[in-house]
Formats: C-alpha cells, sequence, structure tokens
C-alpha cells in the first residue's frame, strides 16, 4: 500500500497529518515539495484526484500570494499552475494521496478519512488536542 504525502516540516499541520499517517502503522513516501516540487503535470494529477481546481490549492499565508496579485480572476488554470511550480510555498499542504482518496489536510485530521488502516494507538496533536483516543477511535 502507498501512502504519498507533500510535506512541509516547518508546518504543525503537516507534521500532525504525517504523525497520524505513522500512527496507522504505515510508513508514507514523504515528498518535501518545497525542496522537490511537484511536475505540473503530477500537479494536475492531484488537483484531478482531489476533484479540485488550483484555486483551492493556492496558500495565501507566508506566501507571495498578495505580491503577485493571484486573487484576481484574470490568472487560468495553467497560469496559476505555473506560479506554483514557480513558488512551490504557494501550494498548500499537506496534500495527501492514498489508495481511498487524494486530499489536502486542513485540518490535519481530514488524513483519517482517507487512510486504509485504522489508527493504532491514541493521537494527540502538537497544540495538544486530542484526536484519537486509546482505543484508535476518534475523539
Amino acid at each position: 500500500m502507498t501512502i504519498t504525502i507533500f510535506h512541509n516540516p516547518a508546518c504543525g499541520t503537516s507534521r500532525n497529518t504525517l504523525a497520524m499517517i505513522r500512527n496507522s502503522g504505515v510508513e508514507p513516501t514523504v515528498v518535501e515539495y518545497l525542496k522537490t516540487p511537484p511536475t505540473k503535470a503530477r500537479l494536475q494529477e492531484l488537483l484531478a484526484a482531489m476533484g479540485t481546481g488550483p484555486r483551492e490549492l493556492l496558500r495565501e499565508k507566508g506566501t507571495p500570494y498578495a505580491e503577485l496579485d493571484l486573487a484576481n480572476e484574470k490568472w487560468t488554470d495553467d497560469e496559476l499552475l505555473d506560479f506554483m511550480l514557480a513558488h512551490p510555498i504557494l501550494i498548500n499542504r499537506p496534500v495527501v494521496e492514498t489508495p481511498l482518496g487524494t486530499r489536502l489536510c486542513r485540518p490535519s485530521e481530514l488524513v483519517l478519512d482517507i487512510l486504509p488502516q485504522a489508527q493504532q494507538a491514541a493521537f494527540t496533536k502538537e497544540d495538544g488536542e486530542a484526536v484519537v483516543d486509546d482505543k484508535g477511535q476518534r475523539v
């Protein structure tokens, strides 16, 4: 079983998502997309699998979103993808791909809906929020 996470280790949501994948007993393929950005074709595959367009995957906070005027509707999907490739920080994270689906996991517990295996143990986010109890059930 292959699970892939497009991960930013500096992001708490991404770290929590990765930890929940591992808590299901699976070691995923971790793509640090800021170091190794996906190709345009790969981004298009991910968006198609999520059933969404590039605008829904754009990250605003801590990015050049405003200075590039990306809220402007004049940009086509193809142009938005080009901006994401030129500035990978514009790609919102974490995106997780599993045999059960592909999803932007914000908040991180959304990953639980697409994990093929149940949680193996209790899980608490970095901020102290309990997500899974000691029976592996969502809190």
